[in-house]
């Protein structure tokens, strides 16, 4: 599926290799250089940039000097500037980080050009495709000029937060839920049916499920719209959630498959998870009430590493209650219910997380329970419950700790 943005245009020319070292970003998208090509002719110009994932952008014209600027959420292209892409319509190419959250590109021109189309490529080999041709001076005065508003009203970094209790039923659970992809990232896509649509249908069913039990519900996103995957714990976060649940309906490409999963962190990618959030995000989404800025990646992670030695084994408690809960509903579930992933989503240190893949669209009997008002209520219920049990059982656990 191909997203258009607007307007622009772009070159002729191969990219040169990047190192892999990761900026200090908050964001959720990395270059990959060996899928990345510049084609840098006298008249067109195209910039096609290989990303690990969709991420929102925007592509515009300015003056003294001309140059094309490119606004991400975001992409990190790495530590080293590319080489200078020789003569042609583009003079010289620079990136990096833009502020927190966000990362630019800016390429500067020979002379006027128009640009003529900015397009993002959402399938299984994600990329941004920039093209430029010459115009005339008069042309690129028409064209030049940066957008109202440069940014996007996306989840920013959570503020300082104070320290988020553990519940203890005293209060009612705050639980996030999280549609799975959206707007630009549709996810699984089969028989005219979306994943992105299918996941918020449910999670607006489950929300008036949770409410009804006493509880307070959120969601990372009430529309079809694109959110990056790490922001979505910032959501979690800034809600103070004391759960928190992606949504999902995946398919699969090969082989047969149906009936809801559970999936939590793999606990063999913990490291990993407490590594990448410290390379990747702010220092105030990391944890909750605790100021890491000016520590280092290596105190991030040992910090991260002792939030979560309390709050996986929560997690892996929520997604067995949970499967438990869905079987005894009388609910097809897959012939492996409770596995292990190394989701974006579920590396919140602080925050108990499990996604649940409801069903799989690449099965024809899971489209069909997918799409009945019938199951879907049967469904919220049984994850209604299961997460009831869950507090329950949480909540005085969390009370004989503090005894």
């Amino acid at each position: 599926m191909k997203f258009v943005m607007g307007m622009i245009a772009l070159v002729a020319g191969l990219w040169l290799a990047l190192p892999g070292a990761a900026q200090q970003l908050s964001g959720l998208a990395r270059l990959e250089p060996a899928r990345s090509t510049l084609e840098n002719g006298a008249q067109r110009a195209q910039i096609a940039l290989g990303i690990s994932q969709p991420v929102p952008f925007r592509a515009f014209l300015l003056d003294d000097p001309p140059r094309l600027v490119a606004d991400f959420r975001e992409v990190d292209f790495g530590a080293t500037r590319p080489e200078p892409p020789g003569a042609g319509l583009i003079r010289d190419i620079r990136w990096g980080r833009f502020r927190p959250g966000w990362s630019r590109l800016v390429a500067e021109l020979s002379g006027p050009a128009a640009l003529e189309q900015a397009e993002e490529e959402t399938g299984e080999a994600p990329r941004i495709v920039l093209r430029l041709r010459k115009a005339s001076a008069e042309e690129f005065a028409a064209r030049e000029g940066a957008p109202e508003s440069a940014l996007w009203d996306l989840p920013q970094p959570a503020p300082g937060l104070p320290p988020h209790q553990r519940q203890d039923g005293s209060r009612p659970l705050k639980v996030v839920l999280d549609p799975g992809h959206g707007g630009i990232d549709p996810g699984a896509e089969a028989d005219g049916l979306a994943e992105a649509v299918l996941t918020l249908t449910f999670a607006r069913e489950l929300q008036e499920a949770l409410t009804r039990a006493g509880m307070q519900v959120s969601l990372t996103r009430s529309e079809n719209v694109f959110v990056p995957l790490e922001a979505r714990i910032t959501v979690a976060r800034e809600a103070g959630a004391d759960l928190f649940l992606s949504l999902h309906a995946d398919a699969l490409a090969e082989g047969e498959a149906n009936g809801a999963t559970i999936y939590l962190l793999d606990e063999g990618d913990l490291d990993a998870a407490s590594q990448k959030l410290a390379e990747r995000h702010d220092r105030a989404d990391l944890l909750a009430g605790v100021d890491l800025t000016g520590h280092d990646d290596n105190v991030a992670g040992v910090l991260m590493d002792m939030a979560r030695a309390e709050t996986q084994p929560r997690s892996v408690r929520l997604g067995q209650v949970l499967a438990g809960a869905i079987k005894g509903a009388g609910l097809q579930m897959h012939r492996h219910p409770v596995q292990r992933a190394d989701f974006a989503v579920l590396k919140s240190p602080d925050i108990p997380s499990a996604l649940v893949e409801l069903g799989f669209l690449s099965s024809a009997a899971d489209r069909m329970r997918l799409l009945d008002p019938q199951w879907r209520a049967q469904m919220a219920q049984a994850i209604t419950r299961g997460i009831e049990s869950w507090a329950q059982a949480d909540a005085a656990e969390g009370k004989l700790l503090r005894q």
